[in-house]
């Protein structure tokens, strides 16, 4: 599983013309999943990722989590972080996990993300999104199981 965190001043996604959803300061998150994964690895994932203290406290340093600065979440399926670029110009997907894996693990981390965050946004999953964000920093953290449960 990955996840592609952005601190973001705002974020929103726009599926068919409407809003589908939309934060203030918080974390927009890329999240993919690969065909290994489970609710194990999501529950570690989520708990990482909303304790992440990348927020500036009032001396400049990043030492504030989410729920320190009232920080919403934004989160967004995304297969093609398993893309596997190696040989020729055309990625391969197929460490991407299946949507019948993909979908609900995807369901199950918006779930667990409200455990820990006040305000959840989400996208469609399979959905084609168009996503905005002002990256505050930039900040950007990426979360890979492979490195977080084996570290």
């Amino acid at each position: 599983m990955r996840f592609i965190i952005q601190r973001v001043t705002n974020a929103s996604v726009e599926i068919e013309g409407k809003i589908e959803g939309k934060i203030n300061k918080g974390f927009l998150v890329l999240i993919g999943i690969c065909e290994n994964d489970n609710k194990e690895i999501a529950d570690k994932l989520v708990k990482k990722m909303c304790g992440l203290r990348i927020f500036e406290d009032e001396n400049g340093k990043t030492n504030l989590s989410l729920n320190d600065v009232g920080g919403e979440l934004l989160l967004i399926s995304q297969f093609t972080l398993y893309a596997d670029c190696k040989k020729g110009n055309r990625p391969s997907f197929v460490k991407a996990a299946s949507p019948d894996l993909a979908s609900p693990l995807y369901d199950y981390i918006i779930e667990e993300s409200k455990k820990y965050v006040d305000v959840v946004e989400k996208g469609i999953f399979g959905a084609d999104m168009k996503v905005s964000l002002l990256n505050d920093g930039p900040f950007t953290v990426i979360l890979d199981s492979d490195e977080i449960i084996s570290g």
